[in-house]
């Protein structure tokens, strides 16, 4: 039996890191952290398993930090890697640990597409303990001779199960080929199926399985709403939960129609913008920051932002189009109630589509409050907190690029790098084309 840590003083991590813990204002780990600090620090394989949102990002980055600091890496030999399946992950992954690789001296590098490859190699040449990466991205400067994973002795795979569905499944198990055969591997994951179970099995030795929030249900503080509405109302009724106070999260199935309803937001008074894998890494960046300081406070988006967006007071995750799979719709509503917030998620329903829902929910393990609606009805205001929009167009102004707080650079297709197989999780089902992030 593991040992379970109540504080982080008690974990033994690097008198620098605890500084850094208490100067952000953070005392008490998460679940996730509390059960996996002690045998990540020991250097055992650690197998990690809690919805999104749990905290896993310190849960390895701590552990990472603490065992790599006082080293050194010589230009392209990195020391540790994490790799993510999406270039919002990297990010997230890298600001998140930025201030605490800061505190140990370590320095860091994000390798993500859509960005220059020539200042990914430079930065990598000159020098950088800790990449956090996509896996096409990294291949790719690999293969150019930018980089060399041999001295890399401690790897992280984060949202595993994501990198599975997206088809990056045979990149990963080369990259992991490549870095240092006795090091220590963490896979951290909100699901455990075929592909990573694989993986498991393969890379990590005798790990340490940690398993938080069980079930595939997610915790209390998020609750689930299906509005059953009629295709004539839906519109309207969209427009007006739209409207409601605070960040939105409105999830569509396709890049087109969320870029068509956010045209129609903004035409009605709601300050909208769409997130999606056609738009650049930079324009993806500055809609992502005018979300998180509220000049946009609708963000219609696809499943390329079912990972790697955390917005801190984000309430509410609205299912425009349901999603096909369980999965994605447990991704989709953990951009909400993060780390001990609350918050809710709600589809719309249509009427053919409700037993495909009724499915859904019941693999997902959730039992979500149902209810027909009309726009302008109590009801809609009591789930959604929907009001009238304004009627008066607006216009969100792109800002300039913000300047990045850490070296990072990227490049071509899907993350950045070469384009991933097919599907490869080791479900029956036919394979899905590679995901454009």
């Amino acid at each position: 039996m593991t040992t379970v840590i109540p504080s982080f003083a008690h974990t033994g991590l690097a008198p620098a890191l605890l500084t850094a813990l208490t100067a952000q204002g953070i005392t008490e780990p998460f679940p996730i952290q509390s059960a996996t600090l002690p045998d990540s620090l020991a250097g055992r394989d650690v197998l990690g398993r809690g919805r999104t949102g749990s905290g896993k990002t310190l849960a390895f980055g701590l552990p990472l930090l603490s065992r790599t600091a006082g080293r050194k890496a010589r230009p392209g030999r990195p020391l540790a890697l994490v790799l993510v399946p999406t270039r919002e992950l990297a990010q997230q992954v890298t600001t998140a640990l930025a201030p605490y690789a800061r505190a140990v001296g370590l320095r860091c590098a994000t390798v993500v597409g859509g960005l220059s490859l020539q200042r990914q190699a430079d930065a990598l040449r000159a020098g950088t303990e800790v990449v956090v990466a996509t896996p096409g991205r990294l291949h790719d400067l690999i293969n150019r001779g930018d980089a060399r994973l041999d001295q890399v002795e401690i790897t992280v795979l984060d949202e595993a199960d994501q990198m599975a569905d997206m088809g990056f499944l045979p990149q990963v198990t080369k990259l992991l080929e490549q870095v240092a055969p006795q090091g220590q591997r963490m896979l951290f994951s909100a699901t455990l199926d075929g592909g990573v179970d694989r993986l498991v099995r393969r890379f990590l030795s005798n790990p340490v399985t940690h398993s938080v929030d069980p079930g595939t249900a997610t915790v209390t503080a998020m609750t689930h709403h299906v509005l059953h509405v009629d295709a004539a109302d839906k519109p309207d009724a969209l427009t007006r939960i739209a409207a409601r106070e605070g960040r939105t999260i409105l999830f569509m199935g396709t890049k087109h129609r969320a870029d068509r309803l956010a045209r129609q937001l903004l035409s009605k008074g709601v300050r909208a913008a769409a997130l999606h894998g056609g738009k650049s890494q930079p324009q993806r960046t500055r809609i992502l920051e005018q979300f998180r300081n509220g000049q946009v406070t609708a963000l219609v988006a696809t499943d390329v932002a079912a990972r790697g967006i955390h917005v801190d007071g984000l309430d509410m995750v609205v299912n425009v189009d349901p999603p096909t799979e369980a999965k994605d719709y447990l991704h989709r509503g953990g951009r909400t109630a993060r780390a001990g917030e609350s918050g809710s998620v709600v589809t719309l329903v249509l009427p053919e589509q409700r037993r495909d829902v009724s499915r859904l929910m019941a693999t997902a393990g959730i039992r979500p409050e149902s209810v027909q609606v009309r726009p302008g009805d109590g009801a809609l205001a009591r789930v959604t907190g929907a009001r009238e929009p304004s009627g008066v167009p607006v216009t969100i102004v792109a800002p300039p690029a913000p300047a990045s707080r850490v070296r990072t650079s990227g490049g071509s297709a899907a993350d950045g790098g070469a384009r991933p197989a097919h599907r490869a999780s080791g479900r029956s089902r036919r394979p899905r084309r590679p995901r454009t992030v």
